[in-house]
């Protein structure tokens, strides 16, 4: 009975306990050894390295699907073009609509440096997701943050979304700007400089003008006015002048290149450089080729120089991987593999761990965009001198400039300064601007042709699958297909929506579907942005 007498007393006591102090389950729950709150600064760097890691490294399966290089050996992976569900970025989001939330806390103004990068992150997050699949949930996943079942914005509103925050954050920044509220915090970028920032913000606004370059008749949208205006008023939409403009990932000994001294002997000969890249170089005789790229072992072994660009082969994507991993060599190593192919060059991917610069957003895409809208008649000016603006920001981002170039090999196919051989080629812009296949042909299909073209040899390893996303949209250039690329031979046109949205998001995710695909959430179905 005793015992009885305890137990009903301490019980009494430990409800009289909670009664009085009133905390709710909510407030129990909590863990006193994790944060809930992060400044603003610390917030905006987690979302700044989404935006890099999660479009598209350099020598990853995204740059396979832009036929840059190819995979021949099948551990590692394969060329084909059978994808399933896009990365899901409303996490990333969340965290801007977090960060945000947090620099609100310490007294800021509603418009301020970090919800003028804010409207760009949104922005820039949705293109990712909705250039790969089509419809997203938009207004009730970005815009509302507790509805678990959001129903599906049409495509067209995701970009007329897109393109309204683009130009308020535009807006916002010449704002702060002008009363002095030129940085932010955390940003390791462009050490937060908000002048910086607008350039991109201007420079991704054309891009997705582009994008949506089959719907310049939609009114709704009025591309081709948009995109007039902001090169008619550069103080407006101001613009990046050049390459230190560039919204670019620099990689150190600690966030490593993607291929690096340590990986050297898994894949230094596991994976050769694409036809549809080396090709297209080789045939405008452009030393850019022999500066991402080796030679091929077995056209020196029959005695061509590297020096002499018949000597650059690269595999078509489309080729079976067991006849392409026998041609490659591979068999023979890490070391000299005098095979069929060329890989990439040991001397710039394989002797440091910087590798090169990673465009995110860069200065001769931006070019290029503007020689495409002048050449389809969206905006007066010359899209000639800015394709040979293009041209130009890119070969001197690998170093190719009028005069001798000094250039360098693995001759034993090792990795190490011993290893390379200096050889010179003479280069001059104005002799590689006069070939046929470069000079410009004028406001036409072969000069549209000409500038994606060269866009593509930019794109090289850089801005995740852009390089994809224009062959989709124009069908230039040619992608290579076969039985390589599996898909009955085709290049797939779309991501399918991620597992999730099956099965708790089940009823809007049918009617997105049943929408625009007939029913069918098929990776070769044509979205709106494509029709």
């Amino acid at each position: 009975m005793r015992h009885h007498k305890i137990l009903l007393g301490t019980l009494t006591f430990l409800a009289l306990t909670f009664t009085g102090c009133e905390k709710s389950f909510e407030e129990l729950e909590k863990d006193p050894n994790r944060a809930t709150t992060a400044p603003a600064s610390l917030i905006l760097q987690g979302v700044e390295w989404d935006m890099f890691s999660e479009t598209g490294l350099p020598f990853s399966s995204e740059m396979r699907w832009n036929q840059f290089y190819a995979i021949n050996y099948n551990y590692y992976g394969n060329n084909e073009y059978q994808w399933s569900s896009f990365n899901d970025h409303y996490t990333t989001l969340k965290n801007v609509t977090q960060m945000e939330l947090e620099h609100k806390k310490t007294g800021a103004a509603d418009v301020n440096g970090y919800s003028a990068l804010g409207k760009f992150f949104r922005a820039f997050f949705l293109d990712q997701m909705s250039v790969r699949a089509g419809d997203l949930p938009m207004k009730g996943a970005v815009l509302g943050r507790e509805n678990l079942t959001p129903e599906y914005d049409s495509q067209k509103e995701i970009y007329m979304q897109i393109l309204k925050w683009l130009d308020e954050s535009n807006t916002d920044m010449t704002a702060l700007i002008a009363k002095g509220e030129t940085t932010v915090g955390g940003d390791f970028y462009f050490a937060g400089k908000l002048a910086k920032w607008q350039k991109i913000v201007n420079a991704f606004r054309l891009r997705i003008l582009i994008r949506l370059s089959k719907k310049e008749a939609d009114t709704d949208l009025n591309i081709k006015s948009q995109f007039a205006t902001m090169l008619a008023n550069p103080t407006k939409y101001p613009l990046p002048e050049g390459m230190v403009d560039n919204l670019e990932f620099i990689s150190n000994n600690f966030n490593k290149y993607p291929s690096n001294p340590d990986n050297f002997g898994f894949d230094a000969t596991r994976q050769n450089m694409a036809a549809t890249y080396v090709g297209l170089l080789t045939a405008r005789k452009d030393p850019r080729v022999m500066v991402t790229t080796e030679p091929a072992g077995a056209q020196l072994k029959a005695g061509k120089l590297p020096s002499d660009f018949t000597a650059f082969v690269g595999a078509s994507s489309g080729e079976d991987l067991a006849d392409m991993s026998s041609k490659a060599g591979i068999n023979n190593g890490p070391g000299f593999a005098p095979g069929a192919y060329s890989f990439q060059s040991r001397s710039r991917y394989y002797s440091n761990y910087t590798g090169e610069n990673i465009f995110i957003v860069g200065y001769p895409e931006m070019c290029f965009n503007i020689a495409e809208a002048i050449n389809r008649g969206w905006a007066p000016g010359s899209a000639e001198q800015w394709y040979q603006k293009g041209i130009r920001a890119s070969q001197e981002f690998y170093g190719v400039k009028d005069g001798t170039l000094s250039m360098l090999y693995s001759k034993t196919g090792g990795r190490d300064a011993s290893d390379f051989v200096s050889y010179n080629v003479n280069f001059s812009f104005n002799t590689y601007y006069a070939q046929p296949l470069v000079k410009y042909s004028g406001n036409n299909a072969a000069g549209l042709e000409q500038i994606v073209t060269q866009k593509y040899l930019a794109f090289f390893m850089n801005s995740g699958m852009e390089a994809y996303f224009d062959y989709r949209r124009t069908g230039f250039p040619k992608f290579m297909t076969g039985v390589g690329t599996g898909n009955s031979g085709r290049i797939a046109l779309r991501w399918q929506y991620p597992s999730s949205e099956r099965t708790t998001n089940a009823a809007n995710y049918k009617a997105a579907i049943d929408r625009q695909f007939a029913g069918k959430d098929d990776i070769n179905d044509v979205i709106w942005l494509l029709k």
